[in-house]
């Protein structure tokens, strides 16, 4: 019998935060499938990277369960790294001057040899525009204060700045990149139900 692993149970304070408070955690380092990409949430080149993500995520999955029998896993949920080079742009939300990193976690049976074959697979299926950029890498955030946000994605200047409060409360400062876990499908859920993780690294 294949086993099959829940990682968001499994990484419970990693996946599935409090909405009533925020919490500070060490982020252990974990495995990703990332594109990089600039534009407002819902461009051509955002859904591009979205697309490219989650069929390659589907096909590791595909293998890791069908052909090498090492396991059975739920693919995981689309993050998202914000920033911008002025960040008063960030603060202000000129969308159209926002970067962004996408991603997906991967297991640890996962290895770039894999990866690489599941990507020439979709390659030889599908034509999609983000496929070329998509890359595998570590990363590994260290500290990090998070906590859960619900409702619209627009309404998230609150959580942020509660976030952004606990850690000035706890003599750290800001520092790596405004992160995003979303973990509602927004295409069944209404907006005042999505769920989105919200995590900011600190350091001293």
């Amino acid at each position: 019998m294949i086993p099959k692993v829940n990682y968001k149970s499994e990484l419970k304070t990693l996946y599935k935060p409090s909405a009533k408070r925020v919490d500070s955690i060490e982020m252990p380092p974990l495995e990703y499938l990332m594109v990089d990409g600039a534009g407002e949430p819902g461009s051509e080149s955002y859904t591009a990277a979205i697309q490219a993500l989650f069929t390659v995520s589907y096909t590791i999955k595909f293998i890791v369960k069908r052909e090498l029998e090492l396991m059975d896993y739920g693919v995981m949920p689309l993050e998202g790294l914000w920033w911008a080079e002025d960040m008063s742009d960030f603060i202000t939300r000129r969308k159209d001057r926002w970067l962004w990193t996408l991603m997906i976690m991967q297991p640890e049976c996962v290895d770039r040899g894999l990866v690489e074959t599941a990507i020439k697979r979709v390659h030889a299926k599908k034509k999609l525009p983000a496929l070329d950029s998509l890359r595998y890498q570590s990363f590994n955030e260290g500290r990090v204060a998070q906590t859960l946000h619900i409702g619209p994605f627009d309404d998230e200047g609150p959580t942020v700045e509660r976030v952004h409060q606990f850690i000035a409360d706890s003599d750290h400062q800001l520092c790596g990149k405004h992160h995003e876990i979303y973990l509602s499908d927004i295409r069944r859920a209404a907006p005042k139900n999505w769920k989105t993780i919200i995590r900011q690294p600190m350091c001293v």
